[in-house]
């Protein structure tokens, strides 16, 4: 089953139940797609023929399975290839169970989501897990149950119809580096199974894992030193990056390729739209590297999102890599992989140059590092976010910080500092997490509120709680808000209580859903409800800006008055200016520079009023302000 002959007469067989114009859809994807499978196998496999017929078969039997609602969105979705960067995207995560009870109980609070403007919900891993310790759900046992306290697969499958008929699209974590040591793969392999054996990276004495530990990085030195781990029913050293019950897959076996092009297909048939891919960054190991962001890592990519686009061509792929800002813009597709790998990548460097503007009070930093990137194909289009589920790692670049008369080393151990507290004047609450003696590293968790200090200083945490979400929302790409957040929540003060929290405190801005403050969400006396309107308002406004597409790239002023942060993004419908305060004094902004731009009657969308300048020709920027300016409406 080699040639495209062979693999069309495979199709045909597994759609022969099929409509004539049924079985032509999927034979014009294949002419379409075909060349970049095959391409994309052939980087990675020695018989990418072969595997290509395997591949198709499990698509076009998915393609058969698809339900017709289903079928319908993937012709919206082709119609309109761009759905992911419209400016009413506007996402929200959350754990299932922190959130609501259930996946059926979660289904009657989507008021709270529709009232804040959320287009697109990240639930936190619901697929089945290892019992006890399990990395948060991320040691997944079973890809194809869902965890039976948050209910079935049929409840997740209810779900996403429902929400997709309130316009919101179903986004899951799919893990693909790893599995519990429980999954059934391991298990067999554990049983003496040598099929299942290369399914993970397997070796019978130390040599080649103490070669590769030369150049591997510790993810958690303080509870999982390491990257290999000793398995006696094994009777070998079984690869382990994350913990010792996470055992990697070995990609580099073509069969696990094709057990995960099913279990994509599966997901995607229940109606879930997108996939964040966990830890994509780590899947192909090469001896003397970090085994992180290989070359490889994107052919896998493009291979999967292939079969993806034959099968359901309306799921697409988000790309967890947390990695150094010259390595991420790759996770979107560049070269040979342009427009052939993951939708979407998250914008750790915003993050964190966010959060070190607002400690600083300067933006001298965070528009050099952010003027550096590479341009975004496209067609990718970032998430933004001020923060996820995860610490914040202070990913300041060496380079970067030179650049601008600063130390990188000494920068990053002050923002974990400011961020914990500890530093004089500081008004923030963090928690620091896996701090690192040896090499002064400290990450930091903690929920918006607490970071930007809402308890110590509310009025100044209020703005800049708003502060931060409007730079991620003005952007581009897709903002995501944290649950919990939207209502300044503070961290949880009894995170450590609960069975396998204590050891972690990244728990602590995971909280459970504050009933009390969701009830006061329109209330805007209070701050729960100051701040869900205001990023409600976010959401508002950016919808109604064609600026805000994510096809147009947001370039970094870097010229502008120290306190001051601006960005222009041009697009077809007129420019747009980012203007954002970060400190509590007013900071001018010559308003020559918007008719430069462009603005010939500048118009702040987000307070609605005119922009006007005094005698000397200068903005003054109220502290904290956030402004988009368009051209004034008619």
């Amino acid at each position: 089953m080699g040639t495209p002959d062979d693999v069309h007469a495979a199709a045909a067989a597994e759609l022969a139940g099929l409509s004539e114009e049924r079985r032509e859809a999927f034979a014009l994807r294949l002419d379409r797609w075909w060349d970049d499978l095959l391409a994309g196998l052939a980087a990675v496999y020695p018989h990418p023929e072969a595997v290509a017929g395997r591949l198709v078969q499990i698509a076009a039997r998915a393609y058969a399975a698809r339900p017709g609602d289903l079928h319908r969105l993937d012709q919206r979705r082709l119609l309109q290839p761009d759905w992911l960067q419209q400016p009413r995207m506007f996402g929200y995560a959350c754990y299932t169970e922190r959130f609501a009870d259930d996946l059926a109980g979660l289904a009657g609070r989507l008021d709270h989501l529709e009232d804040l403007g959320v287009t697109y919900l990240h639930l936190m891993p619901l697929l089945m897990p290892r019992e006890g310790d399990n990395d948060g759900g991320y040691a997944v046992q079973d890809y194809r149950a869902v965890r039976p306290d948050l209910g079935t697969m049929d409840d997740l499958r209810d779900l996403a119809t429902t929400l997709r008929g309130r316009g919101i699209s179903l986004v899951m974590d799919l893990v693909l580096n790893h599995v519990a040591r429980e999954h059934a793969w391991a298990e067999k392999a554990r049983a003496g199974d040598a099929t299942y054996r290369d399914y993970f990276h397997v070796h019978a004495d130390r040599t080649l894992p103490d070669a590769f530990e030369e150049t591997l990085p510790e993810v958690f030195p303080d509870f999982a030193p390491g990257n290999f781990t000793w398995d006696e029913q094994l009777q070998g050293w079984v690869w382990t990056t994350f913990n010792e019950w996470q055992w990697d897959l070995n990609w580099g076996n073509p069969a696990v390729l094709l057990e995960f092009a099913d279990i994509i297909l599966a997901l995607a048939n229940t109606g879930v739209e997108v996939l964040r891919l966990d830890a994509i960054a780590f899947l192909w190991k090469r001896l003397g590297t970090a085994c992180q962001n290989q070359p490889e890592v994107h052919a896998i990519t493009q291979v999967l999102r292939t079969v993806a686009r034959l099968g359901a061509p309306a799921l697409v792929f988000k790309a967890e890599a947390i990695v150094g800002p010259r390595d991420l813009v790759q996770y979107l597709g560049l070269g040979s992989h342009a427009g052939r790998v993951s939708d979407l990548a998250y914008h750790n460097s915003l993050m964190v140059q966010v959060w070190s503007m607002l400690a600083t009070g300067d933006t001298v930093l965070a528009r050099h590092a952010l003027a550096a990137l590479p341009p975004a194909p496209t067609t990718g289009t970032w998430i933004a976010y001020i923060r996820c589920h995860d610490d914040i790692g202070w990913a300041i670049d060496d380079g970067d910080a030179a650049a601008v008369g600063l130390n990188g080393h000494d920068h990053r151990r002050f923002l974990a500092d400011w961020y914990a507290g500890d530093f004089p004047g500081s008004w923030s609450e963090g928690l620091v997490f896996q701090h690192n003696p040896e090499t002064g590293d400290k990450r930091i968790s903690g929920t918006s509120a607490a970071l930007a200090g809402l308890a110590r200083d509310p009025e100044g945490g209020l703005s800049r709680i708003f502060l931060a979400h409007a730079i991620v929302a003005g952007w581009g790409g897709i903002p995501v808000v944290w649950s919990g957040d939207e209502l300044g929540q503070p961290n949880d003060p009894h995170w450590a209580e609960e069975p396998g929290h204590a050891d972690d405190n990244r728990w602590a801005h995971r909280p459970r859903l504050d009933a009390d403050r969701a009830a006061q969400r329109h209330d805007l006396r209070t701050e729960p409800g100051k701040i869900f309107g205001g990023l409600a308002h976010l959401a508002r406004v950016r919808a109604s800006l064609p600026q805000l597409h994510a096809s147009a790239e947001s370039r970094v002023v870097v010229d502008t008055d120290p306190g001051v942060l601006a960005t222009v993004r041009t697009h077809a419908s007129g420019p747009m200016v980012g203007l954002y305060n970060v400190t509590r004094e007013s900071r001018p902004f010559p308003i020559g520079w918007l008719h430069d731009a462009g603005l010939g009657s500048p118009y702040d969308a987000l307070g609605g009023h005119p922009v006007t300048a005094g005698a000397d020709g200068l903005v003054w920027l109220p502290p904290y302000a956030a402004w988009w300016v368009v051209e004034a409406p008619a």
